[in-house]
């Protein structure tokens, strides 16, 4: 049987503030199937933000079990989780934290780079990318130079530089008009299907949502399958 590329068995985690305990996540269960695009559809302080962080290895949930590529982690050390995080693993936030001081191309060069390959290898696959993503005009251009639209683009080639088998994208759209979200948000559903990635991607908007394989939501600590 192949196993999910991202599954969520029982996940708990837990805040405290003094006596103040908030169960953020109870027994969550997911999972995700490569290729497939799983839509988080849930209010402001539901916990999407900490499920992101948990399945994308930022963080340790107190119980359960996260499995990345079929591969358990909670008893993984901090450095066995960074380099499964470095290398099966793509985020794309809502805000484009892009080096400003860095060329559209050295933006999408560097986390290759760090990841061991090659400078000249790491340039060819941020042009291919770049270039899929309609920014073969841009590749020198620096984030202050480029609209919105296009430093998002350049986030999201900088999250599949080292080929990911799973995404995890945070609104990465919310912070764009409705005409240039749409076309940002065509092309990254094309390149997950073109490359058979996992995602999961937390959204408010409705349209978006219902373009994805899955819908679910967080309600009291679960996760829940919307229809």
């Amino acid at each position: 049987m192949v196993e999910p590329a991202l599954r969520l068995a029982n996940v708990a985690r837990t805040f405290r503030n003094g006596d103040v305990r908030l169960e953020v996540l109870r027994g969550a269960e997911l999972a995700i199937d490569a290729g497939e695009a799983v839509a988080l559809v849930a209010p402001s302080g539901a916990g999407k933000s900490t499920l992101l962080h948990l399945a994308g290895l930022l963080e340790r949930p107190d119980a359960g079990e996260v499995h990345v590529l079929g591969r358990a982690t909670m008893s993984m050390s901090d450095r066995e989780r960074t380099a499964l995080r470095r290398d099966a693993i793509g985020f794309v936030y809502q805000f484009h934290p892009l080096l400003r001081e860095f060329s559209a191309l050295e933006n999408v060069v560097l986390p290759q780079m760090i990841a061991g390959h090659s400078r000249a290898e790491a340039a060819r696959r941020a042009d291919t990318l770049l270039q899929g993503f309609g920014l073969g005009q841009r590749l020198e251009h620096t984030p202050s130079r480029l609209s919105g639209g296009e430093q998002q683009r350049v986030a999201i080639a900088r999250a599949l530089a080292n080929n990911p088998s799973v995404l995890l994208a945070d609104e990465p759209t919310g912070n764009l008009d409705v005409a240039t979200a749409d076309t940002v948000f065509a092309q990254l559903m094309d390149t997950l299907r073109e490359r058979n990635i996992a995602a999961l991607i937390a959204t408010h908007n409705p349209d978006l949502a219902a373009r994805m394989d899955r819908r679910v939501t967080l309600r009291a600590g679960r996760i829940e399958i919307l229809p």
